[in-house]
């Protein structure tokens, strides 16, 4: 699946798909709630309330450059999560098969650093961490870096000793502020919230315009309910004003947006219904 704006091509590959509801990291999103909201159907939840979900990776094609937005949950790794522990996927497989074998990706961009945002940045090797993508420039916001290293996270295990640390320690770690641009096209700009240097992904060409989200919104009942906030918000009165603030400047915009969990198509845009706001699909990706 993928999507043109303007001369930048982004393509999505998935790595997991979750169809088992969402409450465990969205606790008002009850299947209850979720069926008083008919127009998630199908895209989003099925007709009985069940949240779809998916854990996926954008790869933007841009100025030349292959960067990859976000990095999943990886192979191999101790999680405490069912489903995320230890897996043994075919996300290299297929991220080659789209045509994005890891030694073509030229950057790595991590929205923040949480389990499911990392995973893939290195894998197993002779019993070792190793750089996924060893051509690649990692792209972290340094205040999440610093954040996360001074920070012990016993929900996800040692997500920054497998997953960022080794990277660092390769030297392919560029600590970055958080309007950073990678080229004409592609800027960071902060959303703060989820955590404390989380960062979305803006993306400008030929006059139009898409966001990549990263974890501002994990689903989108969430722009009917930007209040709902997840139980994995480092500061949820923050990520509740971000989430406000995004909203308000995508309803009815231009603005394609590219939601880092959304299920199935995962792009489209936020409109206005009365009071409320709904997400509209895009079906049309290629």
């Amino acid at each position: 699946m993928s999507w043109q704006v303007g001369n930048v091509r982004i393509h999505k590959v998935v790595e997991i798909e979750m169809k088992s509801g969402v409450t465990w990291i969205l606790p008002d999103a009850t299947r209850e709630a979720l069926a008083r909201e008919p127009w998630l159907v199908p895209h989003f939840a099925d007709r009985d309330g069940r949240a779809l979900m998916s854990v996926h990776t954008f790869v933007i094609e841009a100025d030349g450059r292959r960067i990859l937005v976000d990095t999943c949950v990886g192979n191999d790794k101790k999680r405490p999560i069912p489903g995320w522990d230890r897996r043994s996927g075919p996300f290299l497989d297929d991220l080659a098969a789209a045509g994005f074998p890891a030694e073509s990706i030229d950057g790595v961009l991590c929205t923040h650093l949480h389990v499911d945002h990392v995973g893939w940045n290195t894998r197993l090797e002779g019993g070792r961490w190793v750089p996924t993508f060893p051509r690649a420039r990692y792209l972290f916001h340094r205040r999440e870096f610093d954040y996360w290293r001074a920070e012990e996270d016993p929900m996800f295990a040692d997500v920054f000793g497998d997953s960022v640390q080794p990277v660092f320690d390769a030297g392919l770690v560029d600590l970055v502020e958080a309007d950073h641009r990678i080229g004409d096209c592609v800027a960071l700009e902060p959303t703060p919230g989820h955590t404390p240097g989380h960062v979305s992904v803006r993306i400008r060409s030929g006059g139009q315009e898409a966001v990549i989200t990263g974890d501002l919104m994990h689903h989108p009942v969430q722009c009917a309910h930007p209040d709902w906030a997840s139980s994995a918000d480092v500061d949820a009165d923050q990520a509740r004003k971000t989430r406000h603030e995004f909203i308000r400047s995508c309803a009815d915009a231009p603005v394609l947006v590219l939601g880092t969990h959304f299920a199935g198509p995962s792009a489209g845009h936020i409109v206005r219904r009365g009071q409320s706001h709904q997400f509209q699909a895009a079906t049309d990706a290629a």
